[in-house]
């Protein structure tokens, strides 16, 4: 008994020294990143009514240390969430799904790419980001209690860079092909007009025909997946502009991001004003020190998600050993890197080993088909982090499009316009400099033994499709095709683009009904009509929507489900609240839009009889009835707030995706989030904007007052003043605050 008491004794111990080892091992392996070197930093944090910081110093580096700040009085908790991912430690907040983004991490080599890219920026540059390090470790020391990573503090300017190459390859989708290729899936493409000689068809990587010249299809979905855990096959974006000839008044910017209202890409409204002649308002994502849209005095943009064909994927012939592969008849060494995945699972953090693999191309992935690298547009680069501080700078036309066309930003669509009455869109993608004549099919599997087939750099700026003060008066984008953007006989021709870009040849709902509304418009497109455009919540009767409505007519059905059927055959295209079918449709439609979005094959499109049933027992077991309203369903939810909401999937009016509550309502995760109008008069007159979040500034403080004021605005569509000029900011002040480091 003796023994076996102090064998037990024993093994308690053993076991709480295991769980003692699993529940602090984390921060001490963690790599240590060293606080940028010292110096002084003072600025001032301005908030108007409703908590929208305009920050303000002498210097650009001041003025970026106040935003981190800023930022992190409203959002910490997100913030640290994107400092994780740019360690490769968000495994340790987030559990299983955070380690996934941290093998990407690893995969792309975030961190190699910033030691070795970062250093080579414009000093201004890296002292605008050491000074963005600088104020969130201030923070994090003055709020040790709201820290939820030990030793995650302090980071500095190359922490910052890696979250960038982290995180913008996955705006043109390359999310796509990583996770397909992880899990050994089939690859689609669905963009661009057909390679001569290679038809588009599905692969699945690793097939025995010859990569090249057999196996000619393979390209991922190219829709927009963020590695931030939403349900990202929906997102979206709106964008327009027209000019004062068009409008009959200001030259106009409409920026109507959809991104998810809450998380690592969430916008942030913010303002800054340095003695250096940065003055620039708009929005950015945590873990910037800059806006990535809005305006300055003399110009503005904002931006969409395109989806060129920006990865290429090649099989790789590798040895028993799994130690070389084959390139132009060489055997050439495989680096491999064995790296620690940190997963949270409740009090513990379990270590996870994984190997991940590089070779000339690029990334590789190995999987139960064999290994395949992947080449992408932006690899290796942090270029970027110079190109938008010098874009929020710019002063017209001429030096905005200069920095575009550095080809540093690697990928969206830029709807441009200024206070000289200029309007621009430029497909901007870092699409590859595959050569033309190298026969090859870009869109499959290709032969990764061949060099030749290695790009090296991006296209020429001359070569993406763009456009300049068109004779319509307007341009605008919904996520489609570049070829219908401002109108007949003012749009390009795809024939003028060669077809190895691999530009996307897709419309959206949206895009069809603002191509519709825009070129109706006989008179001037005063900003009324443009908030008829913009509030929009119709369907057109083309793609999906044809689709699923020539399924209903053919449906046979009996009882409820014919009930539903018919009532669905009444419905009148709108998502207005205001029908009886609207919260049926509302329902039904998101998945067969997702469909056409995602190009998936037949076998794989929604059946139109389940998921009406599905959308049947939904409302019978939550509201008792098939009509109820469509407010009653879809609400914009935050805290003790609960409003009804208009607009569907794919409508100009955007609520594209949400999470079912418990009581059967939808509640809004993704659509219409940061709107920003901008107008520059006539007559050369300030530039004046509005501006509304979904919302507040304070997302993540439930004690804020900003933390639902703008919610009732949002919903009735309605916008605030946005403060941009300085007298305008102290006259409208609710709070001011200086902040510095002083030692």
């Amino acid at each position: 008994m003796k023994f076996l008491k102090g064998g037990v004794i024993t093994l308690a111990a053993v076991v709480l020294a295991v769980f003692i080892a699993l529940a602090t091992w984390e921060p001490f392996f963690a790599h240590q990143a060293k606080a940028p070197e010292y110096r002084e930093y003072s600025a001032e944090i301005v908030r108007d009514e409703f908590g929208v910081p305009m920050i303000y110093g002498e210097t650009d580096p001041d003025v970026a240390f106040g935003v981190a700040i800023a930022h992190a009085e409203d959002d910490f908790f997100t913030l640290q969430d994107v400092i994780a991912m740019s360690r490769g430690r968000y495994g340790a907040i987030a559990g299983e799904d955070g380690a996934t983004f941290d093998y990407v991490y690893h995969l792309l080599d975030a961190r190699g790419t910033a030691e070795r890219e970062y250093p080579k920026l414009p000093e201004d540059t890296r002292a605008l980001f050491e000074a963005y390090a600088t104020g969130l470790n201030q923070y994090a020391d003055e709020h040790p209690e709201e820290i939820k990573l030990a030793n995650l503090f302090p980071v500095n300017g190359e922490d910052v860079a890696a979250g960038f190459v982290l995180r913008q390859p996955f705006f043109y989708g390359l999310g796509n092909v990583v996770g397909p290729l992880v899990a050994g899936e089939e690859l689609r493409r669905e963009f661009g007009p057909d390679i001569p000689g290679f038809p588009r068809e599905g692969s699945t990587p690793g097939a025995s025909a010859p990569v090249d010249e057999a196996e000619p299809g393979g390209q991922a979905r190219r829709d927009l997946v963020l590695p931030w855990g939403e349900d990202a096959e929906h997102l979206g974006s709106n964008a327009w502009a027209v000019t004062p000839e068009r409008s009959g008044g200001p030259t106009t910017l409409i920026s109507n991001s959809h991104q998810p209202l809450r998380g690592g890409v969430a916008w942030y409204e913010l303002g800054v004003q340095s003695g250096e002649g940065w003055h620039f308002t708009g929005a950015n994502f945590p873990g910037s020190p800059f806006p990535f849209l809005g305006h300055n005095e003399n110009l503005g943009w904002t931006n969409t998600v395109n989806r060129p064909d920006m990865a290429d994927i090649y099989q790789l012939e590798v040895n028993e050993a799994g130690t070389q592969y084959k390139l132009d008849g060489e055997w050439r060494d495989l680096e491999t890197k064995t790296v620690t995945l940190p997963v949270k699972l409740g009090p513990i953090t379990l270590p996870v080993r994984r190997t991940v693999y590089r070779s000339v191309h690029g990334p590789v992935i190995k999987n139960d088909k064999g290994y395949f690298a992947i080449r992408y547009g932006g690899m290796d680069s942090v270029q970027q982090l110079d190109a938008y501080y010098r874009i929020n700078k710019a002063t017209n036309l001429e030096e905005w499009q200069t920095q575009i066309a550095r080809m540093a930003i690697p990928s969206t669509n830029f709807i441009y316009a200024d206070r000289e009455g200029n309007i621009a869109y430029v497909y901007n993608a870092a699409i590859p400099d595959r050569p033309e004549d190298v026969k090859a099919n870009w869109r499959g599997i290709l032969d990764g033994k061949r060099s030749d087939l290695i790009w090296e750099g991006t296209v020429d700026y001359a070569e993406i499709p763009k456009l300049i003060n068109p004779a319509s008066g307007w341009l605008y984008n919904a996520n489609n095709e570049p070829y219908t953007a401002a109108g007949a006989g003012s749009d390009l021709s795809r024939e003028d683009f060669s077809p190895v870009l691999g530009i996307e040849e897709k419309q959206t709902n949206r895009s069809r009904r603002a191509y519709k509304l825009l070129s109706e418009t006989e008179g001037p497109l005063t900003r009324a009509e443009l908030e008829r455009i913009k509030y929009d919540t119709a369907y057109e009767r083309q793609g999906y929507v044809a689709d699923m409505f020539a399924g209903l007519e053919t449906m046979e059905a009996e009882g409820e489900l014919a009930e539903a059927r018919d009532l669905l055959l009444t419905w009148d295209f709108t998502a207005d609240n205001q029908g009886p079918a609207d919260a049926l449709a509302l329902l039904m439609i998101r998945d067969f839009m997702s469909a056409e979005y995602n190009n998936k094959n037949a076998e794989e499109l929604p059946k139109v009889a389940e998921h009406l049933q599905k959308a049947v027992d939904h409302l019978t077991t939550h509201f008792g009835r098939i009509d109820p309203p469509m407010s009653d369903l879809l609400r914009l939810r935050q805290g003790n707030v609960d409003l009804p909401l208009d607009g569907g999937s794919d409508t100009l009016r955007a609520s594209t995706t949400w999470q079912v509550d418990e009581d059967g309502r939808l509640s809004l995760v993704h659509g219409d989030s940061f709107i920003q109008w901008v107008e520059w008069p006539r007559d050369g007159g300030r530039v004046f904007s509005r501006s509304i979040q979904p919302f507040g500034a304070a997302t993540t403080r439930p004690d804020s007052p900003h933390y639902t004021d703008q919610m009732g605005l949002f919903v009735e569509h309605r916008l605030k003043p946005v403060r941009f000029w300085e007298e305008d900011v102290r006259a409208a002040a609710r709070s001011s605050r200086k902040v510095n480091n002083a030692r």
